[in-house]
């Protein structure tokens, strides 16, 4: 059974330096990379730790935010920031003063900070320019504001290491100054340097150049767009290692990471989704099928049963982006063993046909109260992924196995849908779980031995329910039912109450806070579920309502959402860390549902539709080692929809085409 220690952290936000602490007022940090180093540009505005602080760290090793490789015990990330002095004078960044942005127009993705000091103005960019060594450079102009010449030296640092150059100014002149910052990790320590200025190099450019290519000329949506481009393929190691939350978990799960390699394989970036599918098949799939959560192996009553079924629908649409087949061929026994893994007779609740034990969607388990049921994200990433893998089965000459996942999905989804006793929705919509007995599981209480804190909610007096949850979006967003279905308004009127629970501001909590064992907030991911289920829904209020929110909330300057928004009780729990999976639903949310790109097993279905407020999109992908151009053009009603292609058109509807798959770059331009 799972250990409630497992749940239990000792890292106190309270000791150490402000830098030691996640969460700083106004907050953003900006990811850079390129899988054999990570670093984050710190910007803290607000006065609360450094105001421009940088954080190195190994990305194969997961860690704390105190354990960065350039976090100082006693002075946090106080050297890292530059020092220009003039005679006795020494100006740093101060809070408040400082810009900080992502560049729009350099090759690599790179952050900009401007700053003054005392006459001099100073701009500084961060990037990684070479792909095959695990560096950073950061370039220093400095600007001799004055009219007359002027000397200064500067310095900065890492820990109590310390460089510094003598700068000779005239009136007017700018210099520059280019540190580059190694990472040794045999010593697991972090050089710094003065070196000359250089160009970046030609696999980090055609690596970032060849991604794909969004705009909706729309501020908000195309920098969140571009920051999660940027920073989804820096979680990620070159090895395939990402954290499930950086800083916070120091764990990875599966399903996290299959989401990452799936957007990061919308994005363009094959080679990094496609180690991280392979190394998700060779290290977190056992012979047996079992997956890894939280870098553990778990008993069946506590398996995630849905993992399995997230593994194969985004391998699925992983090879049906990239036509990588050898994956498949190659990894055969671990798809086969992962798809028969949740059939096995010891899952089987025989009275439903469904599958049953003491785990849910959000790891609560039998110490929170979580009783034996039926879990409905269970069964339907079960029955999605049969699916899926049916398809991997076809294109790989398994047509036996195909017909049997085909008939167990089937079979499956008519009950989720249909069943007269134990459908997984009831007058709400879609319902979270049911008991072995056929009724919905309203309410939690949780185990003596259950280890939470006063403070967390489930710990609390009165009922605890698990009604409502987003994870009901997901049916809906998954295209599991029709998003004009009555089920799917009840679903999200139901999901309205989870908006702004136990906090103002916005965002939905994962599920009702009464029963959250951890610590109640606002979610980022989860809200992009319903953000999802929205659009299709054609929900575009709700859709740009949640955008919003997520442009209000630290971390939106950067493009990097922390896990949720709350008061954190850390410890025990631990500090609240960046989640990748926020990057990932960004993506998935503007390529699947607004652009519609959605590569089907004997064509490539186009079906876009511009958000209301949006009325143009162009977008360039990598598609099956040549691309794809998309156009799409809002136009009055009066002209009526177009669609223009050099493709095969295999089929045609309103507002979608099914295109053969060609080994030439394909376009169309959709009016809409």
């Amino acid at each position: 059974m799972i250990d409630v220690q497992e749940h239990i952290y000792h890292d106190d936000p309270k000791v150490g330096h402000s830098d030691v602490r996640t969460e700083l007022r106004s907050v953003d940090y900006f990811f850079l990379g390129n899988g054999l180093i990570q670093a984050a540009v710190q910007a803290a505005p607000a006065g609360e730790g450094t105001p421009l602080g940088l954080l190195v760290m190994d990305p194969d090793r997961l860690r704390k935010k105190r354990e960065a490789l350039s976090m100082d015990h006693e002075s946090g990330l106080e050297a890292t920031m530059v020092r220009v002095a003039r005679g006795a004078e020494i100006h740093t960044p101060r809070p408040g003063t400082v810009e900080v942005r992502w560049s729009k127009t350099r090759p690599v993705p790179t952050v900009i900070a401007v700053w003054n000091a005392a006459g001099i103005k100073v701009e500084e960019s961060f990037s990684c320019p070479t792909w095959d060594k695990p560096a950073l450079d950061r370039v220093v102009i400095l600007k001799n504001a004055g009219r007359t010449r002027t000397t200064v030296r500067v310095e900065t640092g890492i820990k109590k290491m310390t460089v510094r150059r003598i700068v000779a100014l005239n009136a007017g002149e700018k210099k520059t100054l280019v540190l580059r910052y190694v990472l040794d990790r045999a010593a697991d320590a972090v050089t710094l340097s003065f070196v000359r200025p250089a160009q970046e190099k030609k696999p980090a450019r055609a690596f970032w150049r060849g991604l794909a290519k969004v705009s909706f000329s729309h501020g908000l949506l195309d920098h969140f767009v571009r920051a999660s481009k940027f920073q989804l393929p820096v979680a990620v190691s070159r090895a395939g290692c990402a954290d499930g939350s950086i800083w916070q978990y120091n764990r990875e799960w599966l399903r996290d990471q299959a989401m990452v390699a799936l957007a990061l394989t919308m994005a363009g970036a094959r080679e990094p989704a496609g180690t991280m599918f392979a190394r998700l098949l060779d290290r977190f799939v056992s012979p047996e099928g079992d997956t890894i959560d939280s870098s553990e192996r778990r008993h069946p009553d506590e398996v995630e049963l849905d993992q399995n079924g997230f593994l194969l629908y985004t391998l699925k649409d992983y090879v049906l982006w990239t036509g990588d087949l050898d994956i498949i061929r190659a990894n055969w026994a671990k798809l086969f063993a992962a798809a028969e893994f949740p059939l096995q007779a010891k899952f089987r609740h025989d009275a439903s046909g469904l599958f049953a034990n003491r785990r849910e969607f959000w790891e609560r388990h039998r110490a929170h109260g979580i009783e034996p049921g039926l879990e409905l994200v269970h069964q339907l990433y079960t029955s999605y992924g049969l699916t899926a893998a049916a398809v991997l089965a076809r294109l790989t000459g398994h047509e036996t196995e195909a017909a049997r996942w085909d008939g167990e999905a089937l079979r499956i989804k008519k009950i989720i849908l249909e069943d007269s006793r134990f459908r997984m929705a009831d007058k709400r919509g879609f319902i979270k779980r049911r008991g072995l007995d056929g009724c919905a599981q309203e309410k939690i209480v949780a185990a003596p031995d259950s280890g939470l804190p006063s403070a967390a909610p489930l710990a609390g007096p009165g009922d605890h329910f698990l009604n409502p949850d987003t994870s009901a979006a997901l049916p809906i967003a998954l295209g599991f039912v029709p998003p004009s279905s009555p089920l799917c308004r009840l679903t999200l009127a139901s999901l309205e109450t989870l908006w702004n629970q136990a906090w103002t501001g916005g965002g939905y909590g994962r599920y009702h806070a009464s029963s959250e064992p951890d610590s109640p907030g606002a979610w980022p991911f989860p809200s992009l579920f319903a953000a999802r289920a929205s659009f299709e829904m054609g929900d575009d209020d709700n859709v740009w309502r949640i955008l919003k929110w997520l442009a209000t909330v630290p971390g939106a300057g950067a493009g990097s959402w922390f896990e949720f928004y709350g008061k954190r009780l850390a410890p025990p729990f631990p500090q609240v860390g960046i989640v990748p999976w926020n990057w990932a639903e960004m993506i998935i949310l503007v390529v699947h549902h607004i652009l519609g790109v959605q590569p089907q097993e004997y064509g490539l279905r186009i079906r876009p539709r511009l958000l209301a407020g949006l009325d143009n999109a162009t977008a360039s992908f990598p598609f099956r080692g040549t691309r794809l151009a998309l156009e799409v053009q809002r136009t009055p009603a009066r002209s009526g929809p177009d669609v223009r292609t050099n493709g095969k058109v295999l089929r045609s509807g309103p507002g979608e085409i099914l295109l053969a798959y060609s080994p030439r770059p394909l376009s169309a331009k959709f009016r809409v």
